[in-house]
């Protein structure tokens, strides 16, 4: 198993693109897949090679219509994180305001229409195997993940989503949710504030600003209940590159970034989820299977 995955991680890393989204959904599947397996698919979250600061320089220039340099006073040409479907930059605005710019990959579009042929061919043949088809709905998984990831290389749509996080969010001060800024921001350009901070999994370095993990856990998961059972608007991209501790004078605060993916529940859905909550807690079997 350990071999067959990191032949996959391996791939997967070289192709780039949406292979790597594939490769990272399949690392969080911890309820199906052995831990030899998401342990060694795991490492796709930080295993992104970076595009040349060029290639990114020309998507920028192209998109605001302006050269770098009146764009932003300053741009870091060193990725702070390259993800599947772009990276981002440190940057500074004219105005002097410290931001994050996130660009999106060249041609992204026409590879992700390639790589989801590839993916229909890759399920047309999982679905002969029988201990696979009968335990999912491989063609409702593969039109699902199609979806999220063309509204993933929306920079628009996740600025609205990360708007309405800071509306959802604005009498919390346990929660941050970085600024969008409108002016900087298109389709393929997404300029937001600067809130990366000690990233979750650095237990380290969260014991050391004086944070207990314990309550580093309870804040993400009340967070997570209210987007949930209040909100019906959930982050649906929780992995560890995505969610940050920022120390503060006066306690901490749980920072999310990345808003491509999210989640909306209709109210007979967070009923449904509710109930089903309520009969695991009471262990009321009968609930549960209501």
């Amino acid at each position: 198993y350990r071999r067959s995955a990191q032949r996959f991680r391996t791939l997967a890393s070289d192709l780039g693109g949406m292979w790597i989204k594939v490769g990272q959904f399949l690392s969080a599947r911890v309820d199906v897949l052995p831990e030899t397996v998401t342990s060694e698919l795991a490492q796709l979250q930080d295993e992104v090679n970076p595009e040349a600061f060029e290639t990114m320089q020309r998507m920028v220039e192209a998109e605001l219509a302006m050269p770098l340099g009146s764009a932003y006073a300053w741009f870091d040409p060193a990725p702070l994180a390259s993800a599947s479907l772009g990276q981002v930059h440190r940057a500074r605005l004219p105005a002097g305001d410290s931001v994050v710019v996130k660009v999106q990959r060249p041609q992204i579009d026409a590879l992700i229409e390639v790589d989801l042929r590839a993916l229909k061919t890759a399920v047309g043949w999982l679905k002969r195997f029988r201990a696979i088809s009968r335990r999912a709905d491989l063609d409702a998984l593969l039109a699902e993940f199609s979806r999220t990831l063309w509204d993933e290389v929306d920079y628009l749509k996740e600025a609205e989503n990360a708007r309405r996080f800071a509306e959802m969010f604005a009498e919390d001060e346990t929660v941050r949710i970085p600024q969008v800024h409108a002016s900087h921001t298109t389709r393929r350009v997404l300029t937001l504030e600067d809130v990366y901070f000690i990233k979750i999994t650095d237990y380290q370095a969260i014991e050391a600003a004086g944070i207990e993990l314990a309550e580093v856990a309870k804040r993400v998961f009340r967070t997570y209940l209210r987007q949930i059972f209040i909100e019906g608007f959930f982050h649906a991209d929780p992995h560890p590159g995505n969610l940050f501790v920022q120390p503060s004078d006066h306690g901490w605060r749980l920072t999310f970034v990345d808003f491509g993916l999210v989640g909306r529940l209709t109210a007979e859905t967070k009923a449904g989820v509710r109930e089903l909550a309520i009969g695991i807690g009471t262990r009321d079997l009968d609930r549960l299977a209501r």
